[in-house]
């Protein structure tokens, strides 16, 4: 089994963009409605980004994301942390250790997506 998770957006170049620029994601599908990610170390964790208002999307599903996150488990938080900031992400919540043995952050992407950006400590 294969799991894809794929997220909606209003703009996909700026998600696209989001997503590489912060989290090095390389680009394994480009169209005008639908981006395909993946991850820089492994081609076979992917990510996909649909446009919101596809006919793919049902219409009671092309709202804002609301009760979900997104979380990217990488090497080194703080160094992502200090991307975000420099690109002038949305911060939500600034890094600190977690109770249940992560470092973490959380930023917003630009669809609206919460995401959590986060290392075992």
């Amino acid at each position: 089994m294969k799991i894809l998770t794929n997220i909606c957006s209003d703009n996909l170049n700026e998600s696209t963009r989001f997503y590489v620029e912060l989290l090095g994601f390389k680009i394994k599908y480009d169209s005008d409605w639908y981006v395909q990610l993946c991850s820089p170390e492994d081609s076979e964790i992917e990510y996909g980004i649909i446009q919101r208002d596809h006919e793919l999307v049902p219409k009671s599903y092309q709202q804002l994301p609301n009760g979900m996150y997104v979380t990217f488990v990488v090497t080194d938080v703080d160094k992502i942390y200090e991307k975000a900031v420099q690109q002038g992400l949305p911060i939500i919540q600034e890094p600190k250790n977690e109770f249940y043995g992560q470092r973490r952050f959380l930023t917003k992407d630009p669809s609206g997506c919460l995401i959590d950006i986060s290392s075992p400590f």
